[in-house]
């Protein structure tokens, strides 16, 4: 396999590994936004694909655990992180580049302080990402196996925390752009949920 191939075979294997199998279109969403985002800033799209495609390994069927206390307490990004070097050496990916990789990884959280601008670039994204409709048909598909999700109040209470804090944590211009419509989109919805009295307070 040549340096080139790395990116077919790291989304053929995210492809395969992606279960429950609506967790796989995130990936492409999330690369496109980091180009959008990043369009005009010098930045190293290697090592921003190959964090794009493997910072959920974690959270895959047959990657996490599956008893629900183990679950609770698994932390799906130390798992990618321990994980993606020896991925990567497999797809042939730049060695002196993996650890840039890894390091996007660690820092692609709401919470977290990036420390290169590949990795500013996920978390923006992942934000993104976490905002406007696609996250209402992300956590709606989640209702009832997914333990943060086991009723829809519990995740309208997740939605709204969203739409309260996230836009605010977005450091980039072109990144608080595009989560104006998203923003717009996501309270919408919620204020048409509380108008129909299902909220953080009601019942199923």
């Amino acid at each position: 396999m040549s340096p080139a191939d790395f990116r077919p075979a790291l989304v053929n294997y995210i492809r395969e590994q992606a279960k429950p199998v609506d967790k796989f279109s995130h990936q492409s969403r999330l690369y496109a936004l980091t180009r959008e985002i990043g369009a005009g800033h010098e930045h190293d799209d290697d090592v921003v694909f190959a964090a794009v495609w493997l910072h959920d390994l974690g959270v895959f069927v047959g990657h996490r655990p599956e008893d629900p206390s183990e679950l609770a307490r698994w932390d799906s990004v130390s798992y990618a992180m321990r994980r993606t070097p020896e991925l990567l050496r497999q797809f042939d990916f730049p060695p002196a580049k993996v650890g840039a990789v890894v390091e996007a990884i660690r820092t692609h959280q709401p919470k977290d302080t990036p420390t290169c601008f590949e990795g500013v670039l996920l978390r923006e994204a992942d934000i993104l990402e976490q905002l406007g409709a696609t996250i209402i048909l992300r956590t709606v598909s989640k209702i009832g196996r997914d333990t943060r999700f086991s009723t829809f109040p519990a995740a309208l209470c997740v939605l709204q925390k969203n739409a309260a804090t996230l836009p605010g944590q977005l450091q980039l211009p072109k990144a608080r752009h595009l989560a104006e419509p998203r923003v717009v989109a996501l309270r919408s919805f919620l204020e048409a949920a509380r108008r129909e009295h299902c909220d953080c307070e009601a019942g199923v």
